[in-house]
């Protein structure tokens, strides 16, 4: 639930944070009897504990279409991910993953711990799969094979240039904006999105995850993955390894400063898509990951700690955003304060920051535009109150006993 110390400091965290741990906990008891749906439900909550509480805002049809469209793509990005696969082995997987699914008896050892499982029991997500409606099936039959392709175009090629990154990150992100485009329409509860602005909201998040998972991502072993564009970051050093080296501090920072004024450019496009979503569920499925990239490139922006290690937002802040989400002017909101945030970082010195701060003033225009910014309460841009540490000490304790009450009812 966050350090004591984080608690302290932001002590408006505590009542969101205690919200959060009761969903969690809400969620995995609503996990499915049956073996197959059973097995899915609990995997989401293994492979990504924040989309299977996100997931939870959906009507069950479109829920369950959802969580198997996630555990598809989840397979088969871990075929991708896996470096010790030969490309020869590799590449017919990709290409032919769509067909699988449909076939209960195949699976493919590869990938560690949680995601070896999905791999080795990947029959049971064909059983839910074959559950599904047939034309929820038949987009995410589309999806996975256009997403298998490119996949396995780019096992072969290189991040080379500023249209490579994009054309990459649509195989393995913008696709699922497409494909969650068709199942929400599909589901008939929204009409269908165009493909360019859906494409931008997997892009944006794609993007955000490949900026803060550089050190991961180049200290794979037995072989790094490097998704950052040549284009970027040849500009600042010799290879794409030299960004996490000491004496490259400048250079690196000034390089990620650059990708993450990249990523900005989508941001438009993704405040369009969630604008016109009618379903308050659905919206809140898409707007809660949506705000919570905007946050991440705040925090990573201008921060050597990209190089070091894992840059995020502090787990109290996101349980804020998974609360407080709940409408457009919401979702404004959050994103003219984090990017009040970012512009504050901008340094005039930085090759990027005239670039950076045009991106960045069009995004707050459009937030000032929507006539949602007055008379709201920031909760993330603000003075701190002045709490008694003893007080808060106090609060902690007195909601942990309510917390394990409440766990113990629900039992």
């Amino acid at each position: 639930m966050g350090s004591l110390r984080a608690i302290l400091k932001n002590p408006d965290d505590l009542y969101p944070l205690v919200k959060l741990k009761l969903a969690a906990r809400h969620a995995e008891k609503q996990i499915p009897p049956s073996p197959h749906w059973g097995f899915c439900y609990s995997m989401l909550h293994k492979v990504s504990r924040s989309f299977a509480l996100v997931i939870q805002q959906l009507p069950v049809e479109l829920r369950d279409a959802v969580c198997i469209f996630y555990l598809v793509l989840r397979a088969l990005d871990t075929v991708e991910d896996d470096t010790s696969i030969p490309t020869d082995v590799k590449v017919p997987i990709l290409i032919s993953f769509h067909q699988h699914v449909y076939d209960r008896e195949w699976h493919f050892s590869c990938g560690t711990k949680e995601y070896r499982v999905l791999m080795d029991q990947l029959h049971h997500v064909s059983t839910a799969f074959l559950e599904l409606g047939k034309h929820y099936q038949q987009a995410i039959e589309d999806i996975t094979m256009r997403m298998g392709a490119g996949m396995a175009k780019f096992i072969c090629k290189e991040v080379e240039t500023t249209d490579d990154y994009d054309e990459y990150c649509h195989y393995v992100a913008g696709l699922v904006g497409l494909g969650l485009s068709k199942l929400f329409h599909t589901s008939g509860k929204e009409d269908l999105a165009s493909d360019s602005i859906s494409n931008s909201m997997g892009l944006f998040l794609q993007k955000t995850n490949i900026i803060r998972d550089y050190l991961e991502d180049i200290n794979e072993v037995p072989k790094c993955r490097m998704f950052w564009p040549r284009e970027i970051w040849s500009k600042y050093v010799n290879k794409l390894e030299e960004l996490k080296y000491e004496d490259n501090s400048a250079k690196a920072v000034q390089c990620l400063n650059d990708m993450v004024t990249n990523a900005l450019s989508h941001v438009e496009d993704c405040l369009t898509y969630m604008s016109a979503l009618r379903d308050p569920s659905i919206f809140r499925f898409c707007a809660i990951p949506q705000v919570m990239a905007i946050g991440t490139l705040a925090m990573c922006y201008d921060n050597i700690e990209v190089f070091r290690g894992v840059v995020k937002m502090r787990r109290g802040l996101t349980a804020k955003v998974i609360d407080r989400t709940r409408t457009m002017a919401d979702v404004y909101g959050a994103f003219f304060d984090f990017s009040c945030m970012l512009k504050s970082k901008v340094n005039n010195n930085d090759p990027n920051a005239t670039k950076t701060l045009k991106r960045l003033d069009v995004i707050l225009k459009t937030c000032r535009d929507s006539g949602t910014l007055n008379k709201r309460k920031s909760y993330i841009i603000r003075s701190e109150p002045n709490y008694s540490p003893v007080l808060i000490v106090v609060i902690f304790i007195i909601l942990a006993i309510i917390l394990a009450q409440l766990s113990g009812n629900r039992s």
